[in-house]
């Protein structure tokens, strides 16, 4: 009973096991086009407070677009750029790498499911190398229209604020003009 009580107290509980994955995911991440130097940057505002703590995110956004225009927004190259207005490179591929805005954000697909979920290991690239964090996007079709939930876990304490407006900012406000 003790071996069994044991093994139970060194589970890990879910943030190590999403820190533990994304560690994993990061090893795989050593390709040349995610280790280049970004043009542009971002600014950033620093969490305070409750939210200086928050180390996830979750969003829910409603597109009057198909699930698969979203998805194939996001996840073909020339799409991303023309309505994020920087470069992207991105592999549709599970295992692939992407590099948006630049090569301001660079990451891996860990699971997609045509038209209904995107998985990614997912950094900044001015994170420390190795260090990912989890997003998930999953599409819900009801009448016509597509409500988006994002799942965004695993990102350092004090980073909330700025990826939270910076996900509204950067890909669900343009990404509702381009499917205008």
């Amino acid at each position: 009973m003790r071996n069994c009580e044991a093994l139970v107290a060194r589970r890990p509980n879910r943030r190590q096991a999403i820190s533990g994955m994304a560690a994993a995911l990061g090893s795989l991440v050593a390709a040349p086009v995610l280790l280049a130097k970004p043009q542009q940057t971002m600014t950033e505002t620093p969490s305070t407070g409750v939210e200086a703590l928050l180390t996830y995110l979750h969003q829910e956004v409603d597109f009057k677009a198909a699930p698969q225009r979203i998805y194939d927004a996001l996840l073909d190259s020339k799409q991303f750029t023309a309505f994020s207005g920087a470069p992207a490179e991105i592999s549709r591929e599970v295992g692939g790498a992407f590099s948006l805005f630049g090569g301001l954000i660079v990451g891996r697909n860990v699971e997609l499911i045509p038209n209904k979920l995107i998985v990614q290991a997912w950094r900044p690239s001015n994170w420390n190398l190795g260090q990912y964090s989890l997003v998930r996007i999953e599409l819900k079709e009801h009448a016509g229209q597509t409500q988006l939930v994002l799942d965004h876990t695993g990102f350092s304490e004090g980073d909330f604020r700025h990826l939270n407006s910076g996900w509204h900012e950067h890909y669900w406000e343009p990404l509702k003009k381009f499917l205008a």
